[in-house]
C-alpha cells in the first residue's frame, strides 16, 4: 500500500522557510501569516516525528533531518512545476518558419536553437538563411529576424539587441611573423570587409587611423568574412553576437579594446496577429532571453 504523505501546505510552508531561513519571509513568499507557517512547520514536525529546524528568535537552522528532507522536497516541488508547464504548453507544437540573416543563422542561431527544440519537441521548424525583405511580407513566413533600422511598415517590430564592433583574428595571426600589437601592425594584414568598408572605416577613424592606408577586401557577408578571420586571412570586425562562441572557444581572438556601435541592429519583425500565439510568442521569449542571458557580463 502507498505510504499516507504529509499534507501540502506544511511542505509548502517548510520548503520556503528553509529557502529564507526566517518565518517572516517565509509568510510574505506565500501570503500567509507568520504564526500560520509555525503551525504549519509544527503540524509537519509532529506528522513526521522529528524536528526540521532548530529555533532561535530571529532565525531558523535546518537540523540534520530537515537538509536530509529539503532535497526530495525540492525535487518533487520542481517536478510538479515541470509537468504544469507541459499542459500550458500544449499548443507549442506546429510548423513555425523563421527567417534569419545569414551571419546571425550559421554563427549563433544553429548552435544554440537546439535547446528551444528540446524544450519544444513537438516544434517543427524552419529556418530560411536571408536578410531578404520579401520574406518580410510572405505569407508562409511566420517570423523574420532582420539587421536594419527597425522601419518595416505594416509590421510588428521588436528591437532584439544592438551590436558592437571589434577587430578579430586568429591567435596564429596576432603571433605570428608580424605580430598585431597596435592599430599601426594592421598595415602587415588584410582587412577583411562584409560591406564596402564602411565600418571598417568608421572603427579606424575612431582609432586614429584611415581605411585609404590599409588594404582591405570585401567578401559581401559577416560570416564569410569571421571565417576568413577564423582561418587567418586576416582581419575581420566581429561583434558582440557574431564572434562571441568563437572568441569563447578560442578561435578567434579581440585585437584592441576599442570598439563601435554598428550602425543597425537586430529586430523580431512578424504580423501583428501572430505576435502573441504559443508558437511565435514563445520563440520570441525564448531568443530574447537567451540572447540576454548571452550578453550578461
Amino acid at each position: 500500500m502507498r505510504r499516507r504523505l504529509p499534507p501540502l501546505n506544511p511542505l509548502r510552508a517548510f520548503e520556503a522557510s528553509a529557502r529564507h531561513l526566517q518565518v517572516a519571509k517565509a509568510a510574505a513568499e506565500l501570503n500567509v501569516t507568520p504564526s500560520a507557517v509555525s503551525h504549519q512547520l509544527r503540524t509537519l514536525e509532529e506528522s513526521l516525528g522529528v524536528a526540521l529546524f532548530d529555533r532561535t528568535r530571529r532565525q531558523l537552522k535546518l537540523t540534520a533531518q530537515g537538509a536530509a528532507l529539503l532535497p526530495a522536497i525540492n525535487a518533487a516541488f520542481q517536478t510538479i512545476a515541470d509537468a504544469t508547464a507541459k499542459l500550458g504548453d500544449a499548443s507549442m507544437a506546429g510548423d513555425l518558419v523563421i527567417s534569419c540573416p545569414i551571419a546571425l543563422t550559421s554563427r549563433w542561431l544553429v548552435r544554440h536553437v537546439g535547446e528551444f527544440l528540446r524544450q519544444y519537441p513537438q516544434v517543427n521548424l524552419r529556418i530560411i538563411p536571408s536578410n531578404d525583405d520579401k520574406e518580410i511580407y510572405a505569407s508562409a513566413v511566420d517570423l523574420c529576424i532582420r539587421y536594419g533600422n527597425g522601419r518595416w511598415g505594416g509590421r510588428r517590430v521588436t528591437a532584439l539587441c544592438s551590436v558592437a564592433l571589434f577587430p578579430v583574428c586568429s591567435p596564429m595571426l596576432m603571433n605570428g611573423p608580424h605580430p598585431i600589437r597596435a592599430v599601426r601592425d594592421l598595415e602587415h594584414h588584410l582587412l577583411l570587409c562584409e560591406d564596402d568598408g564602411t565600418e571598417w572605416a568608421r572603427w579606424l577613424l575612431g582609432a586614429s587611423g584611415s581605411l585609404a592606408e590599409f588594404r582591405a577586401t570585401s567578401l559581401g557577408n559577416a560570416h564569410i568574412a569571421l571565417e576568413g578571420a577564423i582561418f587567418g586571412q586576416g582581419v575581420a570586425l566581429g561583434d558582440s553576437i557574431l564572434a562571441k562562441d568563437d572568441l569563447t572557444e578560442g578561435r578567434l581572438v579581440r585585437l584592441f579594446e576599442a570598439s563601435i556601435p554598428a550602425e543597425h541592429a537586430y529586430h523580431i519583425v512578424c504580423r501583428h496577429e501572430l505576435a502573441e500565439t504559443p508558437l511565435v510568442g514563445g520563440f520570441i521569449a525564448w531568443i530574447e532571453g537567451k540572447i540576454r542571458d548571452g550578453q550578461t557580463p
